[in-house]
Parts: C-alpha cells; structure tokens; sequence
C-alpha cells in the first residue's frame, strides 16, 4: 500500500502554518518530509501524514509560547527517546518547561530528561482490586457501574 503523500502547500494549509515557515523547518532540519524532499529548484517536496502529526505538534509548542529553539530540543529528545509514533506522546507545558509523560514519569524534557515527578497510574488500581474481589469474593462482588472515588 502507497501512503498518500501531501504537497508542502497542502501541508502547510493543514497544519496551520504559512508555506514559508514549512520551508524554512524543512530546510533546517526541524521536520523533513518523509516521503519525497526537494531535490533543488522547482522540485517537490511531500510529507506523509505521521509528518502532518509532527508538525501540529511542533505549531502547538510555539503556540504555547515555546521558542523554536527549544522546540527542536524537544524534538532531538522525543526522536532519541519516544520509541511509539512522536504524536502520541503526551506533552505538558508549564510556563517555558516542556515535560514528556513517559508512562509512569515526567520527564523534564529541556534539562535533558531529568524526572520530575512519578505518576501513578489509576487505570490499574481498579483491574486489580476487581481481579482481588473475584478470586476471593466471586465475580458477583464487582459492582457493574464504575464507582466515584
């Protein structure tokens, strides 16, 4: 199967940004398309979607009023570090700190990975208090509607 590639007009138009910002990311390394770059003068370039990802990510880090410096500090990071697709990391921003939610720990990603706090999922606690209730209770025990702590 052929992924479906975007032109950098079209990319731009959907991520949000001015056709001149995508140049100047794509010639200074920030985002290169992954499917086909410019090969000089007049020639195409075109980004897949996973690029399309990237690049909203990257707008929304500006956006929030990170400096693109930065930015491509977090995303020398996430590539080195994010094994999953880069888009589906979970980013918190506070002020000018951007942390990485890397399944049970924050990771201050401008301080080059340093934690930050632990964080404890909930997600498990209810499997495995229901797992708990039917081997020693029985199956009746576990309530049907999800219970408000």
């Amino acid at each position: 199967m052929i992924e479906a590639g975007f032109s950098g007009t079209k990319t731009a138009s959907i991520v949000g940004i001015s056709y001149r910002q995508l140049d100047y990311w794509a010639r200074t390394g920030l985002v290169r398309p992954s499917l086909l770059d410019a090969a000089g003068s007049g020639s195409r370039r075109e980004y897949s979607y996973r690029d399309l990802l990237e690049l909203r990510v990257i707008k929304n880090l500006l956006d929030a009023g990170i400096k693109l410096a930065s930015v491509r500090e977090v995303f020398s990071y996430l590539r080195e570090h994010v094994n999953s697709d880069i888009a589906s990391a979970h980013i918190v921003i506070s002020g000018t700190n951007v942390v990485l939610c890397d399944g049970e720990e924050l990771i201050d990603v401008l301080k080059k990975g340093q934690g930050v706090l632990n964080v404890l999922p909930l997600a498990g606690v209810k499997s495995e208090i229901d797992s708990s209730l039917i081997s020693i209770v029985g199956p009746h025990a576990v309530p049907e509607t999800p219970v408000a702590i």
